[in-house]
């Protein structure tokens, strides 16, 4: 079995894996030595990978690497992935296990994977497994606070899911607008010019805000070729240390 860490910013998940099976799937603000006790204790792990946007190491990841085959994800571990991107050592490593987990999941197949977090990603891996780079940009909260903090009338507005209207005929509903439907245009503005490369495409949606991407774009012609897969980065983790045992 595969023990699968992801580290962010803000919370650490951590994934068990039966070979692709994903047997158990947590998320932690803070992680200690009981937590890794614990899920040894539960599974017979083999080998576990860590993929961390932190430095420093925390204790339990050296008491972790005494008990158990471990190595940490990097922008070598491509499995099976051409990676083309100029500068891949300043590649996010969650955009990368994103990519590796699409073509794993869905081989023989081109992907465009759109993460919604803090940010949207939006990374292209052709059906051979060619991965040439992406785009960055602001998230759906961020286009929301940045409308309130650098300007001095327009108030701090949540998301709506409800929202299907073409535009706003007050402030509120003017920002929900502009935010959410321009997300959307930009959303099928990115899978068309994808598209026009000819291949099958699956659109896989990962990230905290997939579901109300999905929701934007139920309507759209591209719906029934949407996958949501909100582990996504744990599946790629898991294929990155499948097929790089060495």
């Amino acid at each position: 079995m595969n023990l699968v860490i992801d580290i962010g910013n803000t919370f650490t998940k951590i994934a068990v894996f039966e070979h692709d099976r994903l047997l158990q799937a947590e998320q932690y603000g803070q992680v200690d030595e009981t937590i890794i006790d614990k899920t040894l204790a539960d599974y017979a792990i083999g080998k576990a990978i860590i993929s961390s946007v932190k430095k420093e190491k925390e204790e339990w990841q050296n008491i972790l690497a005494g008990k158990v085959k471990l190595v940490y994800f990097s922008a070598g571990m491509t499995s099976g992935i051409t990676n083309h991107y100029l500068t891949p050592q300043t590649l996010g490593l969650d955009r990368l296990a994103a990519v590796i987990g699409a073509y794993h999941l869905y081989t023989g197949k081109s992907n465009v994977v759109i993460d919604g977090g803090t940010a949207i990603t939006y990374d292209w891996v052709d059906a051979r497994g060619n991965y040439f780079g992406g785009s960055i940009s602001p998230g759906l909260n961020m286009r929301y606070k940045a409308l309130n903090n650098y300007t001095a009338g327009l108030p701090l507005i949540k998301a709506d899911e409800s929202f299907t209207a073409d535009s706003g005929n007050d402030t509120k509903s003017a920002i929900i607008s502009g935010v959410q439907n321009g997300i959307k245009y930009e959303l099928e503005g990115f899978i068309k010019s994808y598209k026009k490369n000819g291949e099958e495409l699956n659109i896989v949606l990962s990230g905290g805000d997939s579901i109300f991407f999905d929701t934007l774009l139920k309507n759209s012609i591209f719906a029934p070729y949407i996958k949501i897969e909100p582990h996504l980065v744990l599946k790629g983790l898991n294929a990155a240390i499948q097929t790089n045992n060495d």
